[in-house]
């Protein structure tokens, strides 16, 4: 079976509760749960019936606990999570606007995750890389780490490519996580420089190269295939052999909440890859989940909601990159 590494990091997530707000409540009532973009990709993997690892750092904490027991329920792999001692995950808490669109604040600077490209385990944890069939991450895991820890990253998934590993890079891109663009720019670049499929749009590469048209942003990404994704529901593909454009259905539900959308997308997209599924028909299969995350409140929908399970061709076997 086809396998993924997913590399990331996982926090407890507040997220504002419907009509909780109220006089005296101090700004209204939270729910907790637990989310991270990878992660999130990583459930919806498993969903899709791929063998799927989550690669991280987590505390000895109550928290990391359940966080553990809750990917194992739903099949992500947790034998690549380290877990320090006195350390705890970080925090973020989510507002929606009345459209569903969310806001972001973060307490992670001392998350056990940051430490995974420093840790005694560190070597063991990256030449695993090599037995994966692709080794998934976002600019958001990088940018937990500081530069010694992204090169030796790097180096690592440079080493799993050349005995056939693909490396796909997600470019969900978040400013404040960065010490400034420039910064953000030159990971970029590096990222592009070795990644198989790069998963990107048009919200993550114009917040780095404001004013650029769509040419000049796709041609900045040196990857043989390459997916971008419009404000509109329209992914522009390059790939080896030609170029499309697929559309996402109409919607006929109304949108509740846009976490997870990029996330899902991008577990479909490469499920399908995996599956056998050429670059169009994957770019559909993730327009199809995104288009029913959205419907739900929180980044994991409920398990009954998922779509049911296409039949794909056969994989392609791994082939070492030359």
């Amino acid at each position: 079976m086809a396998s993924v590494a997913c590399i990331g990091e996982c926090m407890v997530e507040l997220r504002q509760a419907q009509g909780g707000a109220s006089a005296g409540q101090g700004g209204g009532l939270y729910s907790r749960g637990f989310g991270g973009d990878t992660l999130n990709t990583a459930v919806y993997l498993a969903r899709l019936d791929v063998k799927v690892d989550y690669l991280t750092a987590l505390g000895d904490d109550g928290l990391s606990d359940e966080m553990i027991a809750a990917w194992n329920a739903e099949g992500v792999g947790t034998r690549r999570v380290v877990r320090l001692v006195g350390k705890l995950p970080g925090l973020y808490m989510i507002q929606l606007d009345a459209k569903g669109e969310r806001q972001f604040f973060h307490w992670r600077d001392s998350a056990a995750a940051r430490q995974l490209m420093s840790l005694p385990e560190t070597d063991e944890i990256l030449n695993s890389l090599m037995s994966y069939d692709i080794v998934y991450l976002s600019a958001i895991t990088l940018s937990i780490y500081d530069a010694s820890g992204r090169e030796r990253l790097f180096a690592a998934i440079k080493r799993a490519r050349l005995l056939g590993t693909r490396f796909v890079f997600d470019t969900n891109f978040r400013a404040r996580g960065w010490p400034d663009r420039d910064v953000a720019r030159e990971v970029f670049a590096a990222a592009f420089a070795i990644a198989d499929i790069v998963l990107t749009s048009t919200e993550d590469l114009l917040a780095l190269y404001p004013g650029e048209r769509h040419d000049q942003l796709m041609a900045r990404i040196l990857s043989p295939e390459l997916v971008f994704r419009l404000t509109e529901p329209v992914s522009l593909l390059r790939f080896p052999g030609g170029t499309s454009e697929v559309r996402a259905e109409p919607m006929t539900k109304p949108v509740v909440d846009t976490t997870a959308a990029g996330d899902s997308f991008a577990a479909a997209y490469i499920a399908a890859r995996l599956a056998g599924s050429d670059p169009v028909e994957a770019a559909q299969a993730g327009h199809r989940l995104a288009s029913l995350v959205i419907c739900y409140p929180g980044a994991i929908i409920p398990g009954y909601a998922m779509p049911p399970k296409k039949r794909h061709r056969p994989a392609a076997s791994r082939q070492a990159t030359k």
